[in-house]
């Protein structure tokens, strides 16, 4: 029975170190777009990565039927959503001009490609507000950033008057 415990053990190693030489570059990548900083030099973004695969790999054998790569991706979703969205400001990097719930909606839609619903889903959003945050993070990327002001901003938008 020892035999085939460790033997399982080493199957289940094998398998997740083929799913990380694969995956882990994508993934490594999508976080270090959250964090706004280059791939590689963000201890947040290896961070992140880092405790997403452990929970895939804590999980690993309850993935039968689950995509690995889904479930490594909504970890590392949640995980940015949970801790770096309020508490960690850009310090640069091609996203640093968006919100946090901004560069969540650009990386899974626009770099993962993940339909509009499964984000909204995965955000609780609704696909409106996915495509409203969508939208408004393009228009900020493609156009140049305000003179006189700072690439980050704050929660205050414009509002259309209520009519009563």
């Amino acid at each position: 029975m020892d035999v085939r415990r460790r033997a399982a053990g080493v199957r289940r190693g094998q398998g997740f170190e083929a799913f990380v030489a694969g995956a882990a570059g994508r993934l490594g990548h999508a976080a270090a777009l959250l964090t706004t900083e280059p791939p590689g030099r963000d201890p947040r973004a290896r961070a992140l990565l880092t405790a997403a695969l452990a929970v895939t790999y804590a999980r690993w054998d309850e993935l039968r039927g689950e995509d690995p790569y889904d479930h490594s991706r909504r970890e590392l979703v949640a995980r940015f959503a949970r801790s770096a969205w309020r508490h960690h400001r850009p310090r640069g990097g091609v996203l640093s001009r968006l919100t946090p719930r901004e560069r969540l909606v650009v990386v899974l839609r626009l770099y993962e490609g993940v339909p509009e619903e499964q984000t909204a889903a995965l955000l609780g959003l609704s696909e409106h507000r996915v495509r409203a945050h969508c939208t408004r993070a393009v228009t900020l990327l493609t156009g140049p950033a305000p003179p006189g002001r700072p690439a980050t901003r704050g929660r205050a938008t414009a509002r259309r008057p209520v009519a009563r």
